[in-house]
């Protein structure tokens, strides 16, 4: 008797412990990169101000892009070299006819531009992240850098994250843009759209730009996270949930296309 009633309290625990695990929420973390940054400080301080850890992307050729990445650097906010690429214009800008020796110069000099970087993603970069041959070579210098790559996917035929797959070099890729249309109820939709995908795919990676419309729907928002079971996480992070694969929009069973 005393066996069956103890075989009886264990399968009461089992269950207890089966309803439990099957009432956890699943998993949903958020990531934000603030991108375009060292052009206006009074307005990019806005960024560092939001309550999580913002990744700020800062572009080589603005007026204060040391002396923003030094204050990031100070808040505990992760930097990143907002590298522009074609179609994007300007002495650090890379162009398909461009030989390697130049890429390689200009990629020196925006890295002695920005401070503190960790990583890197594009700034436009539909033509020139299409080239397989420059950005395999990209991804072995950092790869020597002990830097990681964000593909901003500004184009359908990026190649950039599968060059970054194929020689493990730690990286991830973008899934929403905030404020492709700047107007505070696209933004709140496009943060809500984040929202969903992190729950239905365990992840979300947000890029957004210091638009006052942006800067305010995230003030708003942001704190509320919690409250809808998403987490926001630093890049370092995701890039570790996301151990290097593709996400289902941007290849197949977590190989880039």
């Amino acid at each position: 008797m005393r066996f069956f009633l103890i075989i009886a309290v264990l399968c009461s625990l089992a269950g207890v412990a089966q309803a439990t695990s099957a009432s956890e929420p699943h998993k949903a973390y958020l990531t934000l990169i603030i991108d375009d940054l060292g052009q206006n400080l009074p307005r990019d301080r806005r960024v560092l101000a939001l309550p999580g850890p913002v990744t700020t992307a800062i572009m080589p050729d603005t007026p204060h892009a040391a002396e923003f990445a030094r204050e990031a650097h100070k808040a505990g906010k992760i930097v990143i070299l907002h590298m522009p690429m074609d179609p994007a214009t300007g002495p650090f800008a890379w162009h398909p006819e461009l030989p390697v020796e130049e890429l390689g110069k200009r990629l020196d000099a925006a890295f002695q531009a920005v401070p503190y970087t960790a990583g890197i993603n594009n700034h436009m970069g539909s033509r020139m992240t299409a080239q397989p041959q420059a950005m395999a070579w990209l991804m072995a210098e950092l790869q020597r850098r002990h830097k990681f790559f964000v593909d901003s996917r500004t184009s359908a035929q990026t190649v950039a994250a599968a060059e970054a797959q194929k020689i493990g070099l730690a990286h991830v890729s973008r899934d929403v843009f905030l404020d492709d249309e700047r107007t505070e109820a696209a933004i709140t939709t496009q943060l809500q759209t984040a929202i969903k995908l992190a729950h239905k795919q365990g992840s979300a990676v947000m890029i957004g730009h210091p638009y006052p419309q942006t800067l305010a729907v995230l003030e708003r928002e942001l704190p509320k996270l919690k409250a809808q079971g998403v987490e926001w996480i630093d890049i370092k992070l995701m890039i570790s949930v996301r151990s290097n694969r593709a996400m289902a929009g941007h290849g197949k069973n977590g190989i880039y296309r």
